[in-house]
């Protein structure tokens, strides 16, 4: 396993393997991405709040997802991990693998754990994603695999692809 840094992601992004839809220039750091809120879904809530500062209450549980797009190759996977912003504010964030050959927004599940109600401004930077490369490529890619989130968009909680 090797991790990208900044200006390999760009030639990546720049040879088309690998893509960042709705790509913003000061998400790039030094070996990842940050990944920006597109919206957020209170637990237990039909709708999604898509714009403005969501006011989250004090220990309570909500979901997150992305504005942007990712779209890996078959040779490449990624990790997930909190800003370091949020954890300060008592963010506790259910983060996973991003499997090769997934395409489509990320949902996380999230958790207020903090005393305080928390603002969170639609657009900010949540989540750095950072890409690494396998030894080989997969056999089979997370979308012959089982695929029950390709292609999301916005907050998914349900697979979408039924096996």
């Amino acid at each position: 396993m090797c991790l990208f840094s900044d200006h390999e992601i760009q030639s990546m992004m720049q040879s088309g393997s690998l893509r960042i839809v709705g790509f913003a220039p000061e998400g790039l750091t030094p070996n990842g991405y940050d990944l920006r809120v597109a919206e957020v879904r209170m637990e237990g809530n039909e709708v999604s709040e898509k714009e403005g500062t969501v006011l989250v209450p004090a220990r309570s549980m909500f979901y997150v997802s992305t504005v942007e797009r990712v779209e890996l190759p078959n040779d490449v996977a990624a990790q997930l991990w909190a800003r370091t912003s949020w954890i300060r504010k008592g963010v506790m964030v259910g983060l996973g693998k991003v499997d090769a050959g997934f395409r489509g927004t990320l949902t996380f599940t999230v958790f207020n754990a903090s005393a305080k109600d928390l603002e969170l401004p639609i657009g900010s930077r949540f989540v750095q994603i950072v890409f690494e490369r396998m030894h080989s490529p997969v056999a089979q890619t997370y979308e012959k695999r089982s695929g029950n989130y390709q292609n999301q968009s916005g907050v998914t909680l349900a697979p979408i692809k039924k096996s």
